[in-house]
């Protein structure tokens, strides 16, 4: 069964209230039996990192029907979560610069592997399963160098690092198959990193980079002009037509503008993309999240420091309409084409309609201190 990070099939607005219930409840739900049995092939999980008000933090997952899966605690906060594609595992990414990623299994509630990272390596906030499920591939980077690389670590055998090869630069993030599922695409932010402190912002140069999978040789990479060399490049999503949709961060003078989205098609150039001056200056330089709606038309791109979501017509590469989500990062597609959901640092969940332009609430009040969502959304089909 294939992974879907984006899109979830099936889902409506009631069976997604209960889950977003399931799993933001009070704790005697979590006593509750969970699932067990054969898989609904009906059935989608999501799953997000998320924190208490206690600032413990967890991996959250529960399905369509409003029945939580999982809730396991994790030693330090997470960025983001990667589905198996053939067995109920997960796996979960600490946030970049990490020392975990802990694969789960949703339908036991047992720790399959805590991985770390190998010595004089970090992880970088991204991980994915190949298609066949048989290599887990993540961002890390060399301590202190901070070299961008790609790690491969063989599910079959204990989560063993097998191979590991260039990004193509630096401080490398999102990362992506192509449809074939041969080669890898990867965000290089172009950031230097000690610790939490960015070291190289005049000289950062971020690229987009396409790897084979099974040599690591680059196949073709982009980097934007000189005077935008501080646009970090962070997130991705890939369209039906291999159109890869790039959300950035900018790293200079807060009083510049600059474009904060761009289209990448093979063979040509990056298309940066323009905003309103409005809209732009109230995303703040700074774009948490990407994701493709399931017609392949319309990508959400989330800027939470300005409490905005954006939406942007990729076949005209042009913006379309934004909404106001306060602190909203997390994206997901649903099947409905122009449909999204968007999950806030504050425990609030969104259907967003940009063509209507209207922002509906899951929930009369999901506003619960209990539990706040984290960067990304994850959804998944059961196994």
């Amino acid at each position: 069964m294939k992974v879907q990070t984006a899109v979830m099939t099936g889902i409506n607005r009631r069976q997604f209230s209960l889950l977003l219930a399931g799993a933001l409840t009070a704790p005697s739900l979590l006593a509750q039996p969970l699932a067990s049995g054969p898989a609904d092939e009906s059935v989608w999980l999501l799953a997000s990192a998320a924190s208490d008000s206690q600032q413990q933090h967890w991996l959250v997952i529960s399905d369509t029907e409003g029945t939580l899966h999982l809730r396991h605690r994790l030693p330090a906060r997470a960025h983001h979560v990667a589905g198996h594609p053939s067995q109920p595992w997960v796996a979960v990414v600490a946030k970049r610069p990490g020392a975990f990623i802990d694969v789960m299994d949703y339908r036991s509630q047992a720790l399959v592997k805590r991985i770390e990272p190998a010595p004089g390596r970090l992880f970088y906030g991204h991980a994915l399963f190949s298609n066949d499920g048989r290599w887990l591939i993540a961002t890390e980077s060399t301590v202190p160098e901070g070299a961008g690389r790609i790690s491969l670590r063989d599910a079959h055998n204990g989560f063993q690092r097998v191979a590991e090869f260039s990004s193509g630069g630096t401080g490398p993030h999102e990362l992506l198959l192509n449809h074939a599922g041969d080669e890898i695409i990867v965000a290089n932010g172009g950031i230097r990193t000690q610790g939490r402190l960015k070291l190289n912002l005049d000289s950062m140069q971020p690229s987009l980079a396409y790897l084979k999978l099974a040599t690591g040789e680059i196949s073709e990479q982009r980097m934007l002009p000189p005077g935008q060399h501080q646009l970090s490049i962070r997130h991705l999503d890939l369209s039906p037509d291999g159109t890869v949709v790039i959300a950035m961060q900018y790293e200079g003078d807060p009083t510049d503008t600059q474009p904060l989205v761009a289209l990448h098609r093979r063979g040509g150039e990056l298309q940066p993309l323009s905003a309103p001056e409005a809209i732009n200056r109230q995303m703040t330089q700074y774009c948490g999240s990407v994701r493709i709606d399931s017609s392949g038309k319309i990508a959400a791109i989330s800027a939470p420091r300005g409490n905005l979501i954006t939406f942007w017509d990729i076949e005209q590469a042009a913006y379309l309409s934004s909404l106001e989500v306060r602190d909203g990062c997390g994206l997901a597609a649903t099947s409905t084409p122009g449909e999204f959901i968007a999950s806030s640092g504050n425990g609030r969940v969104y259907w967003l309609y940009p063509r209507e332009g209207v922002r509906e609430p899951l929930m009369q009040d999901m506003r619960l201190d209990r539990l706040a969502w984290d960067n990304h959304l994850c959804a998944f089909q059961a196994v």
